[in-house]
């Protein structure tokens, strides 16, 4: 890179990395969050509660990408640089500032959801406007390298936003960080917040946008052309996939799996959260060699082999975790068979927003006690009759001691219920190094490699199937609505599945299933593109007639 392409590079990365930092404080923050906001609920309700909040940030994201990626066809890539990064630090301090459920009621969490649109609204038009920024200044050979940069900032917000909450807690006490100190790592958003204004306001407009315009050539209507044809609208679908397939991988990756290790594997959060530090900062490197793959043997081939592998290993992966992380749990899962059985109509679903229903049925006590003490337990329907859990060789049938007995029966059994676990910890540095914590970040970052796999190189072909004058919003769209409904929403799905099903694990299958469909159709239906001229970007079979300039455009 020469001095120009390094401050574009840099400038773009920076802000980008502050962008995914304010909106990924919140996934890593989940049981906290959820505490706060949703504490007249169960431990499993807070949790999908928290999630889906978290979600909100995705669903408006479709519409983000339309409203940001017009402006950036039509006004220009950096315009839509500083306008959504100020909105995402503003979004971002709000959070730090919000009271909580117990302050002030319903009105929290509503705050709350508004203050993670607002995010969701601002990140989805940075990813169009930054990577098409970076991609239109970089040399076709070497593009996949530039914007490995750019989109492997997602890793590295990642891990800075761990790092910030790993030295809060260590400065204020776990404590008090559970209280109050929280907020911190929202509210110093907004020093980075300045530095990164004050960067991008430095940078010039895309010399391809500049030639664009300069030529009368800019979109009237972005969207309405990016739909204009057949062959427009297959490409837009194509996107769509290969978007809503690395999202899979790239969700599980992250906050359903530390979602998962703080709460089914029993894993206090300070040791989640120091590990995946060290892992998400090595995912920043390992997208940036993906993509600089992808420059060399092809796009197709890297995306292919990241969500080939993370569908065929998701499942040996997470067991292998989870016996290293807590073998007791492991062992006690393994060795130990549980059985609810209970009528239907007496098991409530248990997350229920509106705060209207009550879990008070012996059904719902049961399952909340499994839930919480991480059983894995089959489900069997019975036509009335009393609840019953059999675990091993004994059954504990509904009485007014049911949760006592059935928690003492569980301890029997070799779960650990009272408290002591073997589960993996860190109390200082010196314990990164354990023969165990080692093995099990090992075994994260294979799935953060498989990730970065996917979601680098799928980054630049999405901008590489498109031409100039549509290319945001061309892939802003379909990008937004597949990361939206597959990847938002998936940690909390994903965990609702787990909490009715009683395994945490089966809940796997979604994910493996859809990247394995997703694999089968992009590879019959993804062009190759590495190392296309992006001025002379033309979509194969199109034929829709770019609009000339009117007489006042001239």
């Amino acid at each position: 890179m020469n001095r120009q392409e390094r401050k574009v590079v840099g400038a773009s990365a920076i802000g980008t990395a502050f962008e995914w930092y304010d909106f990924f404080l919140y996934g890593a923050l989940v049981p906290v969050i959820g505490s706060k906001f949703f504490g007249e609920y169960s431990e499993s309700a807070q949790t999908v509660f928290a999630l889906l909040t978290f979600a909100a940030g995705f669903i408006v994201r479709p519409l983000g990408a339309v409203v940001f990626a017009r402006l950036t066809d039509q006004v220009g890539r950096k315009v839509v640089f500083l306008i959504t990064l100020i909105l995402m630090g503003v979004s971002t301090v709000a959070v730090g500032l919000l009271p909580t459920s117990e302050q002030i009621g319903i009105l929290a969490p509503i705050l709350l959801v508004t203050c993670r649109i607002l995010q969701g609204l601002a990140v989805s038009g940075e990813f169009g406007a930054a990577v098409t920024y970076v991609s239109e200044y970089a040399p076709p050979r070497a593009r996949g390298y530039f914007v490995g940069w750019l989109t492997g900032t997602t890793a590295l917000a990642f891990s800075l936003s761990v790092a910030v909450q790993l030295v809060v807690e260590g400065i204020v006490g776990t404590g008090s960080y559970n209280e109050w100190g929280w907020r911190i790592p929202f509210l110093i958003a907004v020093v980075p917040l300045a530095l990164s204004v004050w960067i991008r306001a430095s940078l010039h407009e895309s010399p391809l946008f500049q030639q664009m315009k300069a030529n009368n050539g800019t979109a009237k209507a972005p969207l309405r052309e990016a739909f204009s044809s057949r062959a427009r609208v297959r490409m837009i679908v194509i996107v769509f996939i290969m978007a809503s397939a690395q999202a899979f991988i790239g969700y599980v990756s992250t906050v359903y799996m530390l979602t998962v290790m703080k709460t089914n594997l029993g894993i206090d959060s300070f040791t989640v959260n120091a590990m995946y530090l060290v892992v998400m900062l090595a995912g920043f490197f390992l997208c940036i060699g993906a993509c600089r793959l992808s420059d060399r043997v092809g796009r197709r081939p890297v995306i292919f082999a990241g969500l080939g592998l993370a569908a065929v290993l998701m499942f040996p992966l997470v067991d292998s975790i989870n016996s290293t992380a807590n073998p007791e749990l492991a062992r006690a899962q393994d060795q130990t068979s549980v059985t609810l059985a209970a009528d239907p109509s007496t098991c409530s679903f248990q997350f229920n927003p509106a705060g209207t229903a009550a879990f008070t049925s012996d059904c719902d006590v049961a399952r909340e006690a499994l839930q919480s003490n991480s059983v894995l337990f089959d489900r069997v329907d019975t036509a009335g009759g009393p609840t019953t859990v059999t675990v091993g060789d004994t059954t504990v049938t509904a009485s007014p001691t049911f949760e006592d007995d059935l928690l003492g029966v569980l301890t029997a059994a070799g779960y650990p219920i009272d408290g002591s676990t073997q589960a993996i910890l860190i109390e200082g540095v010196g314990d990164l190094f354990d023969a165990r914590i080692l093995a099990v970040m090992g075994l994260l970052l294979f799935l953060v490699l498989f990730a970065q796999m996917a979601q680098g190189p799928a980054s630049v072909t999405m901008v590489e199937v498109f031409p100039t004058r549509i290319r945001a919003t061309a892939l802003s769209l379909p990008y937004q609505l597949g990361v939206c409904f597959f990847g938002g929403l998936l940690p909390a799905t994903m965990v609702a599945i787990g909490a009715e099903v009683g395994s945490f694990t089966t809940a796997l299958w979604y994910p493996v299933i859809a990247m394995g469909l997703g694999v089968l159709v992009l590879y019959f239906t993804l062009p190759e593109t590495h190392g296309v001229d992006l001025a002379a970007v033309t979509i194969k079979g199109d034929t829709a007639p770019v609009p000339e300039p009117t007489l006042q455009e001239r």
